[in-house]
């Protein structure tokens, strides 16, 4: 637990040592250019926000000063333009943000990708009602059938939105949850990799969704992540009342609802 009477001056003294001993390690986003980290300042509002962090982690039971004092920990300089300028924003026609996708190359892989994990997919329609076809579109679309899980980390991506007081109040959430995640699992939150904006796993799945609807122990089993998948599809199904509006609540962008919908009837037209 942090010393609350002490936060205020060691945690000023160490976010300077970050300032000098972070470095870059090659990352970069899923298909983003690279961040670069600014090591010569620190801008005292970000300071201020990263303090306060700490002290509210602090009150939840979470010793988060810890993990910003870790060398794996890293600020991303310029995380908020990554959102910015996602392909749901810059992309005004399906077309478009079906080419940004690649979805001509993930409509060829999909096949292989449902022969491959048939039993899987069978299983989890028969248990949650949602269309193979639809799990593996979405699964397609978010990590290119899990070869693309993204090259940031969790908790680096949170703490640089909130530094940056980019929908802080979301990425103060999900940093909760992820170390609620971790802590239950006995993980170590640096070794897990994720999308600029925190999603994991094949699925990409955000903290929240982790722990709500993720099936299994094993982050890297792709029968997990299908379950999973269809876990939370089931879910909204439910609310809902169609698996359109569910992958809407996937992630809420008409054009992406449109593209998995659309290489999901793709991939159902090769079985007929």
């Amino acid at each position: 637990m942090i010393k609350k009477v002490t936060t205020a001056s060691i945690f000023l003294s160490a976010i300077l040592v970050f300032a000098f001993t972070l470095n870059l390690n090659g990352l970069h986003g899923q298909s983003g250019p690279e961040f670069s980290f600014v090591s010569h300042s620190i801008d005292p509002e970000r300071t201020k926000n990263l303090k306060a962090l700490v002290d509210q982690m602090d009150r939840k039971g979470y010793d988060l000063k810890s993990l910003l004092e870790d060398s794996r920990f890293e600020l991303y300089e310029g995380i908020t333009q990554r959102f910015t300028r996602s392909a749901e924003r810059k992309s005004p026609t399906l077309d478009e943000y079906k080419v940004i996708l690649g979805y001509d190359v993930k409509k060829s892989n999909i096949r292989n990708f449902i022969e491959s994990n048939r039993d899987q997919l069978n299983r989890a329609e028969q248990e949650y009602g949602i269309p193979k076809y639809v799990i593996a579109a979405i699964i397609g679309v978010e990590s290119d059938f899990g070869k693309n899980t993204g090259r940031y980390n969790p908790l680096n991506a949170y703490v640089s939105m909130i530094a940056e007081n980019y929908r802080s109040e979301f990425a103060t959430a999900q940093l909760e949850e992820l170390l609620k995640f971790t802590a239950e699992r006995e993980m170590d939150v640096f070794e897990l990799k994720s999308s600029y904006a925190g999603a994991m796993t094949y699925a990409q799945f955000i903290p929240y969704s982790l722990n709500r609807w993720w099936v299994g122990n094993d982050l890297t089993s792709m029968e997990n992540n299908i379950l999973s998948v269809a876990n939370y599809l089931a879910h909204f199904k439910k609310i809902t009342g169609s698996v359109e509006r569910a992958v809407y609540r996937y992630n809420p962008s008409q054009l992406y609802t449109n593209a998995v919908l659309s290489l999901a009837s793709d991939a159902e037209k090769m079985f007929e």
